[in-house]
């Protein structure tokens, strides 16, 4: 079978259980999706990668025992948000530690500096609060709806119109735009 909609569609009725060519077309299918939210999340290419690679291979592990091969692709997209919490969790400790080694001297060459260099937009997204990025990003980058993302992040749909309705004042805000 293939691909309708962006719902996959590989189940096999014999076995109760999603056939194992699922989890092929489904990186063929959302690979760069996943990789372009993953950068969002970060800034930063390498990382976002990193991040898509570990999710494939827990799913490729874990697809066997799947239910529904529908259920992959926010099972893969819930992975790669909660990878991006631990690269920057990784990422904080790093520069602590760097910080901590260089006797109070800055450390060049910082990544959040990185992603400065890449935009505005970007800068500004970086310095929201995680749960307002994270639903900003699904939101107008993955086009989900209130629904998904509730379901997704599992926090109730009027949690996240409140932090899509505080991340986008406060990038209005960050970028200048606050007075229309």
């Amino acid at each position: 079978m293939g691909l309708a909609g962006g719902r996959e569609l590989f189940h096999d009725a014999a076995v109760g259980r999603v056939s194992p060519a699922g989890v092929t077309e489904l990186f063929r299918a959302h690979h760069l999706e996943l990789v372009r939210l993953a950068v969002m999340m970060t800034g930063d290419i390498a990382t976002a990668e990193d991040v898509v690679q570990d999710v494939y291979e827990r799913l490729h592990r874990r697809w066997p025992v799947m239910r529904s091969a529908a259920g992959g692709l926010a099972y893969a997209r819930a992975s790669v948000l909660n990878g991006c919490r631990s690269a920057h969790r990784h990422a904080a400790a790093r520069r602590r530690q760097v910080v901590r080694l260089a006797s109070g001297q800055q450390p060049c060459g910082d990544t959040e500096a990185a992603a400065a260099d890449r935009g505005a937009l970007t800068a500004a997204l970086r310095e929201l609060p995680p749960r307002q990025r994270e639903v900003l990003v699904l939101r107008y980058f993955c086009d989900l709806d209130v629904v998904e993302i509730s379901q997704m992040l599992r926090i109730g749909p009027s949690s996240v119109r409140s932090a899509i309705c505080r991340g986008l004042a406060a990038l209005a805000a960050a970028l200048g735009e606050d007075e229309r």
